[in-house]
């Protein structure tokens, strides 16, 4: 069976509550799709006026539905007189039946009264009154519900996705304060080894900040990327664990051949070993990060995708670098506090769940080199329907 691109649109009103990681969460464990792509778009009014207008003259939107989710759309999407826009971000899910997965993980717009075991169910409101009209409607996200709504839908998005889409600066108002800053969050490889809600609960530990999320991509790390981003490391490696392995190396020695090794081959194997041993343990970071061995990659293939995902956000807010730092933990999690992310997460490390940015200077470095500004929507648009 062939497989198919769904996407899943979180609403505005979603991601002011927070609740963007429960919504992950669930699409993942409960389609055992592959996550493929993410952006955070702020509709113009131009994408939300042909996307209102195509569920408005759809036959596959719900007969009932069709107005008030146009009205929905055109009220909660659109950008604010001021020009302030609204968030909504999409995800695009790849795997067979993806369409019919999602639809079944978002449920009908009547869950919210009769259960919770879909996403509308949980975080999504359908209220009548005694006469049957509709008094509240929130739908938590939007999907579409069949191959043909969906390749419309995604058209009309991938052609808005450069304009509207990327690092959202006119998605928050905080004046001038001097303490607003963005910062950048890296969910690691190792929570996506398999579908499961991992990427979305440390999604919803980071929302404890109270910063928003403003940009998100979903990244396959290349070999080049990740030695400009983890290029300063190298050196700190070399000086700090040459000295550690010269240390060891010489109390092993001590102990199995009942010597002490004169300080001046302590010195020179540290000069020599050191390199070598920071060296692999560089290489063992880019061989996490992109599935790949940076010594067995020729120059010219080091642009090339790599070959494991991650999940890259962008959060903005007062004290936005601290604020995530300590909400992550330090780099070892047997060191980390309860409730971090690296506690909750971490295994050793370097396979400690998330990055987060140490600086507001690293965060603009980084964002810069991972290009969440770069549009990915368009790319498998085409992939699929050109």
């Amino acid at each position: 069976m062939s497989k198919e691109l769904g996407y899943v649109l979180i609403t505005p009103y979603t991601l002011r509550k927070s609740r963007t990681g429960g919504v992950l969460g669930r699409l993942l464990s409960r389609t055992g799709l592959d996550l493929v792509a993410a952006r955070m778009f702020g509709p113009s009014q131009e994408l939300v006026t042909s996307y209102a207008e195509l569920i408005r003259s759809s036959d596959d939107i719900w007969p009932e539905i069709r107005e008030i989710l146009s009205e929905y759309v055109e009220r909660e999407l659109a950008p604010r007189e001021d020009g302030q826009v609204h968030r909504v971000l999409m995800l695009l899910f790849e795997g067979e039946n993806a369409i019919r997965r999602l639809r079944d993980a978002v449920g009908g717009f009547e869950d919210s009264i009769e259960s919770a075991d879909t996403i509308r169910g949980t975080y999504g409101d359908y209220i009548r009154a005694n006469d049957g009209s509709i008094t509240y409607f929130e739908p938590a996200v939007l999907s579409g519900p069949t191959v043909k709504f969906v390749k419309e839908t995604l058209k009309i998005w991938a052609d808005f996705s450069e304009s509207d889409g990327g690092v959202l600066d006119n998605a928050i108002r905080l004046a001038d304060d001097k303490d607003v800053q963005k910062t950048l969050v890296i969910i690691k490889p190792d929570n996506f080894t398999f579908p499961s809600s991992r990427p979305g609960n440390i999604m919803d530990i980071f929302s404890r900040s109270g910063l928003r999320l403003i940009g998100a991509k979903l990244l396959r790390m290349s070999l080049a990327e990740a030695l400009e981003f983890y290029g300063p490391v190298q050196p700190v490696l070399r000086e700090k664990l040459g000295k550690i392995a010269v240390e060891r190396a010489c109390k092993v020695l001590k102990e199995e051949f009942g010597f002490a090794m004169p300080p001046s081959v302590c010195d020179a194997l540290e000069k020599t070993l050191g390199p070598t041993i920071g060296d692999h343990q560089f290489y063992s970071i880019m061989n996490f990060m992109t599935g790949q061995w940076a010594p067995d990659v020729q120059d010219a293939d080091r642009n090339e995708e790599g070959k494991v995902r991650c999940m890259t956000l962008v959060y903005a807010g007062e004290n936005a670098v601290e604020k995530i730092r300590n909400i992550l933990g330090p780099t070892d999690p047997s060191k980390a506090a309860p409730g971090s992310v690296r506690k909750e997460f971490g295994t050793d490390i370097m396979v400690n769940a998330a990055h987060a940015s140490d600086s507001p200077e690293n965060a603009l470095r980084e964002i810069g080199i991972i290009k969440i500004q770069q549009d990915t929507i368009n790319r498998w648009y085409r992939q699929y329907y050109s």
